[in-house]
């Protein structure tokens, strides 16, 4: 008797501290920004993930600098996304061509021409990005700098070009497009994962400097996304990595760009897509910032069961590497 007791309130006790962190946390969560007449810079803004976070704040009323390399597929881009405007007397939309992994002065001044034109950047959302897929052996040290340059560099110089602008009006959101492959390391992928962890480490010493403007940071780890980067990449993805990819499921632009616009705009840290994406987010989360109370709890609750889930990916995970392996190796004997 005595310990069922004990167990009932116990759990009372447990439930109303919870209940009461959610009622405080709106009291540490900064308020959302509101992006009706922001101006929205979005580097790889012309396709894929990039175009569809253009058209999602579009929606809502912002204004848009699109950057990206190919002015063809600028002009293309810009045409298709005036349908998302929604007050034409304010709202514009200005393409600039410009490759963000080359140098940063040409960064600077194509920031500096946005900022003249539309006014100061409210929103950075790195888009840009590249990918390749190759087993270690196959992928050229070239490889390896051509990544860090674009995923890396290149979000590095298009936030120091506007974190000035962001520093004096006081208030600001920068958002990196990592992957879930910044998140694990994955067969096929000790390039692509580099660049991406990288963005990581960057986010959070990042976080630390700009919060006193103001000023938050949302990393977004998207899984597999149906964009023409994808595409290329299946060209040189070997088995395992296509497999192991696929157990996180295909994922379309629009929809992994509403949960980016949401989460930056409530200045989410870690910013998630899908079951798999939340329970990285769980297991990865270390010591990063957060902005809510329920966001620790949930990390809290849930570290130790994603972690047993997650040794049960990679026993999978391993055994799917091993038989691809001995199939390989099964072919090279019947060829020989």
């Amino acid at each position: 008797m005595e310990a069922s007791v004990f167990l009932i309130v116990a759990l009372s006790l447990f439930f109303a501290i919870v209940f009461l962190i959610y009622i405080l946390s709106p009291l540490i969560t900064p308020s959302a920004m509101k992006l009706s007449n922001a101006h929205v810079v979005i580097t790889g803004g012309s396709s894929g993930i990039g175009k569809a976070v253009a058209a999602e704040v579009l929606k809502v009323g912002a204004s848009v600098t699109i950057l990206a390399r190919n002015q063809d597929r600028l002009r293309e881009a810009k045409v298709e996304l005036e349908q998302y405007i929604t007050e034409k007397s304010h709202q514009k939309i200005l393409c600039i061509s410009v490759d963000v992994s080359k140098d940063f002065a040409s960064v600077e001044k194509a920031i500096k021409e946005a900022v003249d034109t539309l006014g100061p950047c409210d929103m950075l959302v790195n888009c840009a990005g590249q990918s390749f897929a190759g087993t270690f052996e196959d992928t050229n040290v070239a490889e390896f700098k051509r990544l860090i340059d674009v995923n890396l560099l290149g979000t590095v110089y298009a936030t120091k070009a506007c974190l000035p602008y962001m520093k004096k009006q006081k208030r600001g959101r920068i958002v990196f497009i990592s992957s879930q492959a910044g998140q694990i390391g994955l067969f096929g992928y000790t390039a692509y994962c580099s660049s991406k962890f990288a963005l990581r480490g960057f986010a959070e010493a990042l976080q630390m400097e700009v919060k006193p403007y103001n000023i938050y940071v949302t990393t977004n780890f998207p899984p597999d996304t149906n964009t023409p980067g994808l595409h290329s990449e299946d060209e040189t993805k070997p088995k395992e990595t296509r497999l192991i990819s696929e157990t996180s499921g295909l994922f379309e632009p629009e929809d992994v760009a509403k949960i980016i616009v949401a989460d930056a705009k409530n200045a989410v840290f870690l910013s998630s897509v899908g079951v798999d994406g939340y329970m990285l987010s769980i297991l990865t989360a270390g010591a990063s910032p957060i902005t809510s109370m329920m966001e620790g709890v949930q990390q809290v609750l849930l570290v130790g069961l994603f972690r047993i889930i997650a040794c049960f990916y990679s026993s999978s995970f391993d055994k799917l590497i091993k038989q691809c392996k001995e199939e390989r190796e099964q072919e090279a004997a019947k060829n020989s």
